[in-house]
């Protein structure tokens, strides 16, 4: 039997520091919590507002980038054409850019004299800046490429074999695509939503930059976080964080193979 070989403990001490690194400022969140008033903290009627604010924007977020980032992912897995390259960098961009220079960029975009917001502005009478739908087109913003690179490594991974035996058949492409291609890679599909998702709801720089911080209009938990750390609520503060930090750990201790299979 061959014997294993024992890891470099110079590499085993490096690691081990790396992960305390991550691991102690999460430790220190959880033994600085309030939770005697943890209950009371999360019904405050300002958290139950930043809480509902959250959901809702989160989940239409995620609307948009599974309507909008199928679509895109499909294309760079399947479609040949110039540029692909380029769109695909494109769209990590967000996974890099700070995000408050992402809200500056949507707000250049669709301000009410951005390069598409003057004509939302002047032909439909549509302002997206410092409104929930801003803060929804924000979100959406960072989170879409979470989806689409998760469902492009999904289409592209398909068994295509498949898909040609449905259209030998008579299937139409579109029935194939439900019938077939969406079956099989279903489970990817919902873990790159679940991932845009928890990426919506953590949201702060593009929002706050984009949206503005007002209260029941555009104050989600990260932003509400942030008002209450500015007047010195912090065991409020601490108690939101961990809401976002529960997430956070379910979806990544949930769905990481399939991400960094992705990736």
């Amino acid at each position: 039997m061959r014997r294993r070989a024992r890891p470099p403990i110079v590499a085993v001490c490096i690691g081990g520091v790396a992960a305390t690194f991550f691991l102690l400022p999460l430790v220190g969140l959880a033994r600085r919590a309030p939770w005697s008033s943890l209950l009371s903290d999360l019904t405050d009627p300002a958290a139950r507002t930043a809480l509902r604010l959250s959901l809702i924007c989160s989940l239409w977020a995620t609307v948009v980038a599974v309507g909008a980032g199928l679509p895109l992912a499909w294309v760079l897995a399947r479609v040949e054409f110039p540029g692909r390259r380029l769109v695909r960098a494109l769209v990590l961009v967000p996974l890099v850019l700070p995000p408050v220079v992402g809200g500056v960029a949507l707000l250049l975009a669709f301000g009410r004299r951005g390069l598409l917001g003057q004509y939302l502005d002047r032909w439909f009478g549509i302002t997206l800046p410092f409104t929930t739908a801003g803060a929804v087109v924000a979100e959406a913003f960072v989170a879409m490429p979470f989806l689409v690179v998760t469902a492009e490594a999904a289409f592209r991974g398909t068994d295509r074999r498949y898909e040609d035996a449905a259209r030998t058949l008579g299937a139409k492409r579109w029935t194939v695509f439900r019938r077939v291609t969406l079956p099989s890679t279903w489970p990817a599909l919902a873990a790159g939503a679940v991932l845009a998702w928890a990426r919506a709801l953590g949201e702060f720089g593009a929002t706050i930059t984009f949206a503005g911080n007002t209260p029941g209009r555009t104050t989600t938990i990260p932003l509400q976080v942030y008002l209450l750390l500015e007047s010195g609520r912090l065991d409020g503060a601490i108690a939101l964080s961990l809401v976002l930090l529960g997430v956070s750990v379910a979806v990544l201790a949930l769905l990481r193979e399939r991400w960094v299979g992705a990736l």
